[in-house]
């Protein structure tokens, strides 16, 4: 079987959603739909996690060997939040990127990389006020143009995270995290994609 790696925080481990909820659990099941026998995403991620906390993750929960069909990454969220510098975000994605392609059984071809949602227009993030969109829109420009540096694709799923706006079933119970219809959206954006890796 496709065995697929998915790194990130609370994003790729589905915050208040059900494990088949989750975004990388809906692309590997739609890959199996298109005839791709996929194994059970292998994630890596957890709610609140910034690039440092990925970064030693990665390090410490697999071994240098280990090698998958499809690595994605989902990261930069909780920097934006907790304030953490633009500068050090682009270097931690410098070293987790390389760690995505060294575990990566077709390298660079085998890696995607998710854009970060748009938190800002979320009641939770309404609330917060201040520039949540324009500060979220820096952070991804960075991680596009680090993307094409390394030459991995980037699949910018931001604009359709805004619909929740409009639409509060695109939101958890906690009216911050996506429910399992908005990573559905994602998956039939990116799911064509993805399978030309294969």
């Amino acid at each position: 079987p496709i065995t697929y790696l998915a790194l990130g925080d609370s994003y790729t481990i589905g915050e208040k959603v059900s494990e088949n909820d989750r975004w990388p659990n809906q692309l590997a099941m739609e890959l199996n739909k298109k005839g791709h026998r996929t194994a059970k995403p292998t994630i890596i991620a957890k709610t609140g996690w910034t690039t440092d906390d990925l970064l030693v993750a990665v390090e410490s929960k697999l071994e240098p060997s280990e090698k998958y069909d499809l690595v994605s990454v989902l990261i930069g969220v909780n920097n934006q939040y907790q304030g953490k510098s633009i500068s050090d975000y682009e270097k931690d994605l410098r070293i987790l990127f390389q760690q995505a392609i060294d575990h990566a059984a077709q390298g660079k071809n085998g890696v995607f990389v998710l854009s970060i949602p748009d938190y800002g227009i979320t009641p939770f993030g309404k609330a917060k006020g201040g520039n949540i969109s324009k500060e979220i829109a820096k952070f991804n420009t960075v991680c596009e143009k680090v993307c094409q540096d390394f030459g991995i694709d980037f699949y910018n799923i931001t604009p359709i995270s805004k619909y929740a706006e409009m639409d509060s079933s695109l939101l958890a119970e906690d009216m911050l995290h996506p429910s399992g219809l908005m990573y559905t959206l994602w998956v039939s954006e990116i799911l064509e994609k993805v399978e030309k890796k294969l």
